[in-house]
């Protein structure tokens, strides 16, 4: 791909810190902004300065259990955030391509009958975060048809890797594991609803996907980013115990379930592949061990 200057929103959270290493000592250059998302003009000004060939629009409020508690504040960052956004690239003069980042979330209650998920099928959020991620990429959608620049949205399943914090699933369950094995708290291990099932892809993988997005993803349309596998969390994490070497008990945390919970998740990301040639690299088992690892380091 040609070298293209990058800007990033949410540039402080786990993607944009993460693409800016995926790009790190490439011919790319990046820009990950801290700019708040709601200031406009903050936002217009800093556009011209760095004046990019590609803007992936990161920043989010995307912890389901924080969008039940403050879903105004998830509308405000989600929703008028990329209002906002869209807003300063119309007066920046901006000309190259956006890409929206949703969630796979958005699908919600999927029927197991339309397993894997596709673009096509009905959005059901069952949050407020999804909600908020919904009505973002109708906006984006609509401003598609009439913008002077490429506007493409990427439905992104669960992505893992290092640098993730403990809201989510396999950090929480990694962070867990490492204090024990410093003997820093009992062998239990203390887990929420473990026989769902998730579409799980490396960020590393995710990023190659925004990036090939940027490139090749045809403007108005909406692509499914994920890994097209299934994977159980039970699984997933006596995969990740067989890396300790521990004998672990688990013990369910009645504050790790989730309300209105999807009990299967897998996607479809045939379109992603056959517009832009992506496919994942990193398997699911070094991607364990890379959280692991992560853990570890970081106690």
């Amino acid at each position: 791909m040609t070298p293209k200057r990058v800007f990033l929103t949410g540039g402080a959270g786990f993607v944009a810190t993460r693409m800016v290493e995926h790009l790190a000592g490439s011919a790319w250059q990046t820009h990950a902004s801290s700019t708040d998302i709601l200031d406009g003009e903050a936002l217009q000004a800093e556009l011209r300065q760095c004046q990019p060939d590609i803007v992936l629009h990161l920043a989010a409020q995307s912890h389901v259990p924080t969008s039940f508690r403050e879903p105004e504040l998830t509308a405000r960052v989600n929703f008028d955030g990329t209002r906002s956004l869209l807003t300063a690239l119309d007066q920046s003069g901006f000309a190259g391509a956006l890409v929206f980042v949703g969630s796979g979330d958005m699908y919600g209650l999927a029927p197991e009958t339309s397993l894997p998920i596709r673009e096509t099928q009905a959005l059901r959020p069952r949050n407020p975060y999804a909600a908020s991620k919904v009505a973002a990429e109708a906006w984006c959608m609509q401003h598609s048809l009439h913008s002077q620049y490429r506007i493409v949205m990427a439905r992104a399943f669960n992505h893992i890797g290092r640098g993730q914090n403990a809201q989510f699933v396999l950090p929480a369950m990694a962070e867990q594991l490492v204090a024990i094995e410093r003997g820093q708290r009992p062998p239990i291990l203390e887990t929420g609803d473990l026989d769902v099932t998730r579409d799980f892809t490396n960020v590393s993988d995710v990023l190659d996907a925004y990036l090939a997005l940027a490139e090749k993803g045809v403007s108005g349309e909406v692509y499914n980013v994920c890994s097209g596998l299934e994977y159980r969390v039970r699984d997933l994490v006596a995969q990740m115990i067989v890396m300790t070497g521990l004998d672990i008990q688990l013990q369910n945390d009645p504050a790790r379930f989730r309300k209105a919970e999807q009990t299967r998740v897998v996607g479809d990301n045939s379109k992603l592949r056959a517009d832009t040639g992506w496919a994942p690299k990193v398997d699911i088992a070094a991607s364990l061990a890379e959280i692991l690892d992560d853990w570890r380091a970081r106690a």
